[in-house]
């Protein structure tokens, strides 16, 4: 018999470690109550400490889930010992992101026979957010490799490499394959987009005659008679007249030949069977288009963005705000900054405005969790980034705490890190309140698709220069100002609209006095 030993260790905002340890026993411990079947086995680590159990050899590594991340599947290294190879370690894909499915191995960054250091980067895996670095799990030698450079939809659980301790057992791998039990099927994330409905049943049709191959299927015309006359009963002739339909490619089933009614209600021109169907027009170099291969970014952005139409109950809220006091207060910070090499912009401003609104009203600040509404005591924000792969939306940590400055600085760095594919999971996985800035594009105002499951997501268009009504104390009846469209997109389920509408009144007085921002 074969045992498993599985240790947890928790470090605050990083993926959970998990080593899973096989040991060869004279007599095995009894199976705890938390696992069926040691042969696949599905641990909840909720109440998982430090434990022993039976499993065999050669069965497939564990799954285990956590709730701390997301009730995704992390899929841990496993150490072999076995007579017919030498001690080793077969490292499977580890799930990388919440909502990562599979994933595209880039890059080797060991070859076969180098050694390896704990925490040495062994390759690079595209997830559905990012490219993002695979740390070496044990120190050793890299025996074999399973899962070559380039290979794609590489699912969470595959055996990637072979790791052993002593540089004289690389030789034992070389010709090593896996066996089929390696690969685990993950399982769905919790927030997934929510498969599509089953196809109706189908619906019973009228009797037809059954189809037949292309080459039965235009039946032969009744033969005329040698002087020239068509059998055909007179209903027949009629119903054929009625129908628009050459009687003489009718193939006639009645004694003799005979065309009757049921040969003209049953009949199917030739040309309905045998046409070729048309080669597909993307092999034609003259369509004129190029069909773009998805990445998994995409995927996930599609599928999160449909589920969260489809089952998030949206409604939108606008207002228009006076941008001059935020204008002129980033000047002349901005002319204090230029000895630092630092310079803010307006969207600092808006992200520390809408952190203490979602404060102010924290109904803003909450998700939908399907039996209860979660509350926030702090605000994560997200900053939608756009990326070549697609959006995504890093997140600055406890921006209601944070200066303008500090938040400015978080943000260039994140996006930094966004577009080269540096982003680590904690970076973008999570957040409480999402903001989309379209104003650089000089787009006026749009709506935005609530990230789930937030509630809240802040549609925030460019400064323009408009005519509005002057103060009453002006002796000017109009005056020129900068204004600013932004527009909310609620999630009713958790925010009503008068709470909606309380959080953009809040959201308007902290820019149009930046002054309050202080107290």
């Amino acid at each position: 018999m074969w045992a498993i030993r599985i240790s947890r260790f928790f470090a605050p905002k990083r993926n959970l470690n998990l080593n899973i340890r096989y040991y060869q026993q004279a007599r095995a411990p009894r199976l705890p109550r938390c696992l069926a079947n040691p042969l696949h086995s599905t641990i909840a680590t909720n109440d998982l400490r430090t434990f022993s159990t039976v499993v065999r050899r050669g069965s497939a590594p564990a799954i285990l889930t956590d709730p701390m991340t997301s009730n995704r599947n992390m899929v841990a290294s496993v150490r072999y010992y076995s007579s017919d190879l030498p001690s080793h370690i077969e490292v499977p894909l580890p799930a990388l992101s919440p909502t990562m499915e599979m994933g595209t191995l880039v890059k080797w960054e060991k070859q076969e026979g180098d050694k390896l250091d704990e925490g040495d980067l062994l390759c690079e895996i595209e997830t559905d957010k990012a490219t993002m670095g695979f740390e070496t799990p044990e120190e050793g030698y890299l025996a074999r490799i399973i899962v070559q450079e380039g290979a794609k939809d590489v699912p969470i659980g595959k055996l990637l490499c072979i790791i052993v301790e002593s540089e004289d057992d690389i030789a034992a791998f070389k010709d090593y394959v896996p066996t089929e039990t390696d690969p685990v099927p993950p399982t769905k994330p919790s927030f997934e987009a929510p498969p599509p409905p089953p196809p109706p049943q189908a619906q019973p049709l009228p009797p037809t005659p059954a189809p037949t191959p292309p080459a039965l299927a235009a039946p032969l015309p009744s033969t005329p008679s040698p002087d020239g006359r068509l059998f055909a009963t007179p209903f027949a002739k009629k119903l054929a007249q009625d129908k628009g339909i050459d009687i003489s490619t009718v193939k006639g089933t009645g004694p003799g030949g005979r065309i009757q009614a049921e040969d003209i209600e049953t009949y199917t021109p030739a040309t309905s069977v045998t046409v070729t169907p048309p080669a597909p027009r993307a092999a034609d170099p003259s369509t004129g288009y190029t069909d773009i291969e998805l990445t998994n970014m995409r995927k996930v952005i599609a599928a999160r963005l449909l589920q969260s139409k489809q089952t998030i109950p949206h409604y939108y809220l606008s207002v228009d705000i006076n941008m001059d006091e935020i204008i002129g207060l980033r000047a002349e910070l901005n002319d204090e900054l230029s000895k630092e090499g630092s310079k803010l912009s307006l969207n600092d401003f808006v992200v520390k405005a809408a952190a203490l609104a979602s404060m102010k009203i924290p109904e803003a600040n909450s998700s939908w969790q399907d039996s209860f509404i979660r509350q926030y005591n702090s605000v994560d924000m997200c900053v939608a980034v756009s990326t070549d792969g697609g959006l995504i939306t890093p997140i600055v940590f406890n921006a209601d705490r944070k200066g303008v400055l500090s938040i400015n600085r978080d943000i260039n760095e994140l996006a930094r890190k966004a577009r080269s594919g540096e982003l680590q999971p904690h970076e973008f996985q999570g957040g409480t309140f999402t903001i989309s800035n379209l104003g650089m594009y000089g787009i006026k105002n749009f709506t935005a698709v609530i990230n789930p499951p937030q509630a809240c997501i802040l549609a925030v268009g460019g400064v323009s220069e408009q005519v509005i009504p002057a103060d009453p104390d002006d002796e000017q009846v109009f005056t020129v100002a900068s204004m600013m469209s932004v527009t909310l997109s609620c999630d009713h389920r958790v925010v009503d609209g008068a709470v909606g509408a309380q959080w953009l009144a809040e959201f308007k007085k902290l820019l149009e006095n930046p002054n309050r921002m202080l107290l």
